[in-house]
This record gives C-alpha cells, structure tokens and sequence, in this order.
C-alpha cells in the first residue's frame, strides 16, 4: 500500500471511530435533541467513510474495516465519565475532543508532503464537513458549559 492510500486508510479508521462513538453516545443520552444530533453526525461520519473506502477500492486497495485503538479508548473514557457526572455533557466533551483528533489527521494528512495530489484532492473535498462537524461539537459544548 503505498503512502497516500495508507493516509487514507487512517482517516477511514478515525472517521468510523467518530461514528461508532456518535451511535453510542446517542443511545445513551436523555436529551432528544442530543439523541437526533448525534445520530446525524454518525450519518455524516458514516458518509465519509464510505465515500473514502470508495476511493481506496478505486485504486484497488482495501479500505480499512475497524477504527483505531484510541476511538475505542475515548468511548470508554466517554463511558466512565457519564458515569461520574453530567452524562449528556460528557459525552458532549468527548465526542468534541474526538472532533479534535479527527480535525488534526486531516489537517497532518493534508499538510504531509508525501501525499499525493489525487489523495489530497480527496481530503480537501471532506474538509468541510469534518470542520462543520467539529465546530458543531464545539459549540455544543460551550452551550452545555454555560448552562451548567
């Protein structure tokens, strides 16, 4: 597998982290709103990593079919923090903080000088939607901390 294909195959893995994390905390919340937010951005998670995996088998790879070690670490970092405190709120924190990791991998992939044009093409056409989804996280947070 060559460079830019292993690239992508990482931002497979953390993307389907986000969505797997997103289905949890959505069946886990008391807030309905809470509940549809999430649900919504696992679409949006589960959209990128199939338009990826599309683009990976083009070339005539094999997209990655689990996420990261660290995806699993956080939802059960998320897990315990419900546990202790404001669930809603926690799992808000760590989804924002999973938003953060993803936002940085695309970022680092985009700015690698060993990516190729095409991949980075790729990258730069899911940006906006892994910027939307972590700026929403965000926000969400900040509103969640005020009211606390």
């Amino acid at each position: 597998m060559n460079h830019s294909n292993h690239i992508l195959n990482d931002l497979v893995s953390a993307t389907r982290d986000g969505k797997s994390f997103y289905e949890l905390a959505a069946t886990k919340v008391d807030s309905p709103e809470l509940k549809s937010l999430f649900a919504r951005l696992a679409k949006v998670k589960g959209d990128i990593v199939h338009g990826l995996s599309n683009e990976i088998r083009a070339v005539g790879e094999q997209p990655a079919e689990t996420g990261t070690w660290t995806g699993d670490f956080a939802k059960f970092y998320g897990e315990v923090r419900a546990l202790l405190g404001d669930k809603d709120y926690a799992y808000v924190a760590q989804l924002e903080e999973s938003e953060d990791r993803l936002m940085k991998a695309f970022d680092k992939a985009l700015s690698d000088e060993k990516t190729s044009a095409i991949a980075h093409t790729i990258i730069t056409r899911y940006m906006p939607e892994v910027r939307s989804c972590h700026d929403i996280m965000r926000a969400q947070k900040m509103t969640l901390k005020k009211a606390a």
